[in-house]
């Protein structure tokens, strides 16, 4: 995710929220003290952002308390600077769930510097992906169904070490989430068998295993993307390589991130409306209103509703 002024400004808007919000306390201590009785009898739990928060939730249901560091689209995960608050949390939490991969590097940087040893879920470590030779590790692996698979029966493993006498129920809510996964690649599948080989092109490479999965070709040229992901400007030349991919219409559609801002990008997608092809809006946080599941069956929808036009 490229990292732009406007992110910068919602980034120190959210520290400062941060700030008020730890300045604020209960109403009396009686009722602190019955809150905090509640949070005891469940498996206290920090993500890194609200994608992993909301898995944990699916599997850990009422038996979780789950605090989403980030889960606001104007706070980039790879420059977040962390607060006391997400400190105190990550202090009390019995389990951490983090993408890894260079991601969301505030993570560790608290736990290292602080005393806890709360159960590690890494989202890139557990699902094996790694960079292939002469490129760069694509670590977007929520976009990667059976890495989320596995990442389900990890989380599942962790809440269940912290609480035995409920490990089967996580078991069992991760093999439902697992089944739903299941069917979205089923869709991939499909994707794959009538659009497999189709060009496409993208922003950043936040989509890409979904659209490698769906068989498709990203066109785009890899030194735009890449400038985008770093925050990075384009050069000329790859600008108008870009650009004419979609004048031309050698791509059926622009796969475009949307927390991503900037001048280069807008020429991207406009070059896209003014030549015809669909756009495919995708995001790295939860929409609100959606939790994952409806949120990754929204995309390949989109996706499919773009390659049929």
């Amino acid at each position: 995710m490229s990292r732009t002024p406007s992110r910068l400004a919602g980034l120190l808007a959210g520290a400062a929220s941060l700030g008020l919000l730890a300045g604020c306390g209960g109403s009396s201590d009686e009722a602190a003290s019955a809150g905090s009785t509640a949070s005891a009898s469940k498996v206290t739990v920090v993500a890194s952002t609200n994608v992993y928060g909301d898995i944990v939730e699916r599997i850990g249901g009422d038996r979780v308390d789950v605090t989403s560091i980030i889960s606001d689209p104007a706070q980039d995960p790879h420059s977040y600077e962390a607060g006391t608050r997400n400190q105190l949390a990550l202090s009390k939490a019995k389990v951490v769930v983090e993408n890894g991969g260079g991601y969301d590097d505030f993570v560790d940087r608290m736990l290292g510097s602080g005393n806890a040893s709360p159960e590690v879920v890494n989202a890139v470590e557990v699902s094996g992906r790694t960079a292939p030779a002469g490129g760069e590790l694509n670590e977007h692996v929520w976009y990667d169904f059976p890495s989320v698979s596995k990442v389900a029966d990890r989380i599942a493993d962790a809440l269940g070490k912290a609480d035995p006498d409920n490990a089967g129920t996580f078991a069992k809510n991760a093999a439902a989430f697992k089944k739903s996964l299941t069917a979205l690649q089923d869709k991939e599948a499909s994707l794959k068998s009538a659009h497999a080989g189709e060009g496409v092109a993208i922003t950043e490479p936040v989509p890409l295993y979904l659209l490698e999965a769906s068989g498709l070709a990203n066109r785009t040229p890899e030194e735009f993307s890449e400038a985008v992901e770093e925050g990075d400007d384009v050069s000329a030349k790859v600008l108008q390589a870009t650009l004419d991919l979609l004048s031309d219409r050698k791509v059926k559609a622009l796969v475009y991130n949307e927390q991503t801002s900037g001048a280069q990008t807008e020429k991207v997608k406009s070059a896209a409306d003014a030549a015809g092809v669909p756009v495919v809006p995708v995001t790295e946080t939860l929409p609100a209103g959606k939790d994952y599941l409806t949120w990754m069956n929204d995309n390949v929808d989109a996706l499919a509703d773009a390659l049929n036009k």
